[in-house]
């Protein structure tokens, strides 16, 4: 992905190897990765338990939030897909005890229905 990708809030799929390995600290030992997106500098990373939503902070990055979502904490969800004036479609997810749903922008780039189908996947089990 490039720069202009990333400004433009470009989503890309990753390789699942180089993921585990940055996360190797923040797994479970029999945790696997199993789908992760790039949104900028973030990362929405799916795994076999729960799902991390890795928020990378200020100018160089270095400050990063992780926050962990187990798959049985989801309420409910909800895709808004991309339109001809706005580019982006937007992924919220509400979690038990909160009222404000956690939301992801993606662009067109990326095929929002698969994502939503991915999280379907482990919240529906």
């Amino acid at each position: 992905m490039g720069l202009l990708d990333g400004l433009m809030g470009n989503a890309s799929e990753l390789e699942l190897d180089k993921v585990e390995k940055e996360l190797k600290d923040l797994l479970v030992p029999s945790e696997k990765v199993e789908h992760a997106y790039k949104l900028i500098r973030d990362l929405f990373v799916f795994t076999d338990k729960r799902l991390l939503l890795i928020d990378k902070q200020g100018m160089t990055g270095k400050k990063v939030e992780y926050h962990s979502i187990p798959y049985k904490s989801v309420v409910h969800f909800s895709v808004e897909t991309a339109g001809t004036l706005d580019l982006d479609a937007e992924l919220k997810i509400w979690i038990s005890g909160s009222a404000v749903p956690i939301q992801k922008k993606f662009n067109k780039s990326l095929n929002i229905y698969k994502v939503q189908s991915v999280l379907a996947a482990y919240v529906l089990k």
